[in-house]
């Protein structure tokens, strides 16, 4: 997984108890960012899960009725993501050395296992409307309204919380996005459906269901997949590596830089880095040496959690 990091130069700010603080903050900045995308898609998911629930019963649109349990399974999904956003930031304990940041990846899968089964349900009850050839009442006009108000609804709040999740590298964040998606996508086909029906082709509106549900599925089992490369602690992209490695070889003193490796620790970064030095050193200076790398890397890539830093003498290739 490559991962997209912004970069601050090294003078912006001191280093110490005041970088420490601005990680703090920016911890804080980022759930607060989580929270009101979440709860933004919260209360849209309600509003428009009555209003395409009431005219879809109403004019008998079996699409529309769809569509609507499809809100009501975001709006539960937006609470597990907000359940997780606070889980994720609690500080590291006894139990949880690196803290509790897998806790979105997870959160990602059981948002996509809800669209998984959200999706499958659809999907049987349109298939038994096509078999069965049971009787489709004509939707009204309203039902084709109130899905082209969800479709502008949804896609507006995807683009909203995609943007969010984004900037903060979260991926509970991004798999709700993605439920926004895949909800106006939904309503897409629900126009379809309920346009087919009304011209003469009410076969359309179970068939537009089984549109929505192949949709659904296909989302969810990509969010699952990428929730479950997270859990696996990829990589950082080369590039980031590569940049950490010359940022370490900035520091005077640090002759050689022996090997790096990073593990994503859902939106943080934790980086293992050997540097090579003179022989002579004591071990204090060594010491010196080994916190400046640290301390510069984590001030200029705000996603870099910790650094650990093994010193060797630079005549001593250690890569092992």
């Amino acid at each position: 997984m490559c991962t997209t990091n912004q970069r601050f130069p090294v003078d912006e700010q001191p280093l110490g108890r005041t970088t420490i603080n601005d990680l703090k903050q920016d911890n804080s900045d980022r759930y607060r960012a989580g929270w009101k995308a979440t709860m933004v898609g919260i209360v849209g998911n309600l509003v428009l899960a009555i209003l395409k629930g009431v005219i879809g019963f109403l004019t008998g649109s079996v699409a529309l009725v769809a569509d609507a349990f499809h809100s009501v399974s975001d709006t539960f999904s937006s609470i597990i993501v907000l359940v997780g956003l606070s889980y994720s930031r609690l500080p590291a304990d006894h139990n949880h050395h690196y803290g509790h940041a897998k806790a979105e990846s997870i959160v990602a899968k059981i948002v996509a296992v809800m669209l998984l089964i959200g999706g499958l349900a659809i999907a049987w009850s349109a298939l038994q409307m096509i078999v069965t050839k049971a009787a489709i009442s004509v939707p009204g006009s309203a039902a084709l309204w109130a899905a082209g108000l969800s479709i502008l609804a949804k896609e507006a709040m995807y683009q909203y919380a995609i943007r969010v999740a984004r900037r903060i590298n979260s991926s509970a964040v991004r798999a709700d996005a993605w439920h926004h998606r895949t909800d106006a996508f939904s309503s897409i086909a629900a126009v379809i459906g309920i346009g087919g029906a009304m011209i003469g082709f009410p076969v359309l509106d179970p068939i537009a269901g089984v549109v929505v549900a192949t949709m659904i599925v296909w989302a969810a089992v990509g969010i699952y997949w990428s929730a479950a490369l997270e859990l696996m602690d990829p990589a950082p992209c080369p590039d980031l590596m590569e940049e950490l490695r010359r940022d370490a070889l900035e520091i005077s003193g640090i002759l050689a830089v022996h090997q790096i490796k990073g593990r994503q620790n859902g939106p943080k970064i934790f980086i293992d880095l050997k540097i090579g030095v003179q022989g002579e050193l004591t071990v204090l200076e060594g010491h010196r040496l080994a916190s400046e790398a640290k301390h510069l890397i984590i001030r200029r890539h705000p996603d870099v959690e910790d650094v650990l830093v093994h010193v060797n003498p630079a005549e001593i290739d250690d890569r092992g």
